[in-house]
């Protein structure tokens, strides 16, 4: 009877719980000015106004700005709101192949130039198993073609709404989800199965803070001012990138 009782409960299963797979551990970076050395928007527009799918006369929005900003008598973030002005001034009505074209265009001649450390940290990351999120301002379409091409899993960034024959209406998809970035990698946190323990987080504006604040090792690279500052008060790391130079504030 003994042996008998040994056997059924050898044979018994442990448990009838269905095992969760274990959440992967997550990186999430800004893009323009952290891992690409300029703005993807910024250049797409270039490119725009180089195939004549925008009138040139567009920059006529942002040139000011753009000056200041060269002479350091302005901000970036002046420059930057100005060459979304105009994009999205001669984005109504544009079709969305002539955009996808631009962009894949863009990306073939502009996409290894990137910073080193962003560049670096990335490769290393991925190594270890990290899931590689990025978050940008820029525009979705140029960003899914530019990420894949550094090892990232997922992109998030500005969707611009359809409308009929696939010409863009000028409207923003869900534009108050994509301008508080801690809400973005919420949402990929949920739907990818993803841990925030011994997250990494790399930014270089303001405009990062609020998901720096959620993750585990949070990085200021290439910080403005506006960055910096926040970043001293916290404890966070700064890194800065000058010509072949990469060290620690």
């Amino acid at each position: 009877m003994t042996k008998i009782l040994a056997s059924i409960v050898r044979a018994r299963p442990v448990s009838n719980r269905v095992t969760k797979a274990a959440k992967q551990r997550v990186a999430v970076f800004d893009v323009d000015g952290t891992i690409f050395r300029s703005s993807l928007l910024i250049q797409l527009v270039n490119k725009l106004i180089e195939k004549g799918a925008i009138p040139k006369d567009a920059e006529l929005v942002y040139d000011r700005a753009h000056i200041r900003w060269l002479d350091r008598e302005g901000d970036y973030q002046e420059y930057i709101e100005a060459v979304i002005k105009a994009f999205r001034a001669h984005l109504k009505g544009l079709h969305y192949g002539v955009l996808a074209d631009a962009a894949e265009e863009l990306v073939e001649e502009q996409w290894k130039r990137t910073y080193r450390y962003a560049r670096d940290l990335l490769k290393d990351l991925k190594s270890k198993g990290y899931y590689l999120l990025a978050v940008s301002h820029s525009p979705k379409t140029v960003l899914d073609k530019f990420c894949p091409r550094l090892g990232f899993d997922k992109a998030y960034g500005i969707v611009y709404e359809i409308g009929p024959q696939e010409c863009f209406t000028g409207a923003v998809v869900e534009e108050h989800l994509i301008y508080n970035k801690a809400n973005i990698l919420k949402r990929a946190i949920e739907k990818e199965n993803l841990t925030i323990k011994n997250s990494v987080g790399v930014g270089d504006t303001e405009s990062d803070i609020s998901f720096l604040e959620m993750v585990a090792q949070p990085i200021c690279f290439n910080p403005n001012s506006k960055l910096y500052r926040y970043a001293k008060r916290m404890g966070w790391k700064v890194v800065v990138e000058r010509k072949d130079v990469v060290y620690e504030l």
